[in-house]
């Protein structure tokens, strides 16, 4: 790579962002637990499908608490706080959930889990919106997402041979990849929230929340989320039951979802860098059509081939909205409302996480696949036309407010 081209991929981002993505890439590379948690519930605990999607919902319960709860605590206390605590915490939990066996332990580890682990998001989102300029944000978040599933695409496989070994290895390795994220914050990272954002200290909730009511586009924008994460998480819930249905075990699934990571490895970072320059509210309407596709393809999926390429389809529309998504969200947001606009969005996956096993799971085991991966495609489609439909509105909003 030449010196121009290192320059021009890497101008507008500061030495603190490259820790977040750093801690990021450390933190992704022992994600474990979560692709293989199903698995591990029905095969290591024997719990029936529904009840461990029930159990895997608890996780997306968690996170969605732990959005809109960092959200605000990231606007009130600052940035690091929470970092520290969501990366300090964490670890305990996940080792807690390893060693359980009685349900009630496995529910409450697995909803301690879900909020911890996703507590420091706000956060992060935050940090880079407070470091990066808005010309560079679409390169940042798409930066920070390669960094996430370059970690995606190696842990499935080492996953994969652990769980083979020993299922507690996976809790164990993520709990100390996410206390080395907590290290690099606490040694490297000072905090950044601005000056002109310690007023959201002294707004009341109420105050907070007024201000929103005048944002439809952020509210419908992170509905239209929740129905894209419902649909995303059957890639980690539903896909891996619907692989072991036709003979196919861990290892051929960590092996299919790898797809997703290294896909996003090889094509993001152009397209974070290309993704400034599209319409906004398009980009995400095509995503929305290849994430629909790509789960109704998995109906005629019945080897690991077929199924690599149903993940390689939809791995591509989300490619398409990782950039240009948060991006929208971090120009819509007023800087004392930071916190508060990341953790919304994020919410909506939250949500989505809660939503989308126990949704999944009763149509997987009640009316079939076919029924799932079908129904995936239209909401795909109906998604899409609802970007579509924002994308005057939102234009409109960004004109009156001189975003770009």
């Amino acid at each position: 790579m030449s010196v121009n081209c290192f320059k021009s991929l890497t101008e507008g981002l500061p030495p603190t962002y490259w820790l977040l993505w750093t801690g990021t890439l450390i933190n992704r590379l022992g994600g474990f637990v979560i692709p293989f948690l199903t698995l591990y519930l029905t095969s290591q605990r024997e719990i029936p499908v529904s009840q461990a999607a029930l159990m895997v919902s608890l996780f997306g319960a968690g996170s969605f608490i732990a959005q809109l709860t960092g959200g605000e605590l990231t606007d009130r206390l600052g940035r690091r706080p929470v970092m520290l605590t969501s990366f300090l915490v964490t670890p305990v939990a996940m080792v807690t959930l390893g060693l359980a066996h009685a349900i009630p332990l496995i529910a409450v580890s697995t909803f301690a889990v879900g909020f911890f682990t996703d507590l420091y998001r706000p956060a992060v989102g935050a940090a880079i919106a407070d470091l990066v300029p808005p010309e560079s944000r679409t390169r940042a978040y798409g930066y920070n997402y390669w960094a996430i599933n370059l970690g995606a695409a190696i842990a499935p496989i080492v996953a994969g041979l652990l769980a083979n070994y020993a299922y507690l290895a996976l809790f164990i390795g993520d709990a100390l990849t996410t206390l080395a994220f907590g290290l690099i914050v606490f040694f490297g990272i000072r905090e950044t929230r601005p000056v002109e954002a310690h007023g959201a200290k002294g707004a009341t909730p109420r105050e907070r929340l007024t201000q929103l009511k005048r944002e439809p586009i952020l509210l419908l924008f992170s509905l239209l989320a929740l129905f894209f994460g419902i649909i995303y998480m059957q890639g980690f819930v539903t896909l891996p039951v619907d692989m072991g249905s036709h003979g196919l075990g861990p290892e051929q699934y960590g092996l299919a979802i790898a797809m997703n990571g290294f896909l996003i490895v090889l094509i993001s970072i152009p397209i974070s860098n290309m993704a400034g320059h599209w319409p906004r509210f398009k980009a995400m309407a095509a995503s929305a059509v290849l994430l629909g596709l790509g789960f109704g393809f998995t109906t005629f999926a019945d080897s690991a081939p077929l199924f690599a390429l149903s993940v390689g389809i939809w791995t591509l529309g989300e490619i398409a909205a990782s950039a240009v998504a948060p991006a929208i969200i971090a120009d819509l947001a007023p800087v004392e409302l930071r916190g508060l606009y990341q953790g919304i969005f994020g919410s909506a996956w939250g949500l989505a996480f809660f939503i989308g096993p126990l949704l999944g799971g009763w149509v997987f085991e009640h009316l079939g696949a076919n029924v799932l991966w079908g129904s995936c495609l239209v909401l795909g489609l109906l998604l899409a036309l609802g970007y579509l439909g924002m994308s005057a509105p939102a234009k409109r909003r960004m004109e009156e407010s001189t975003i770009a």
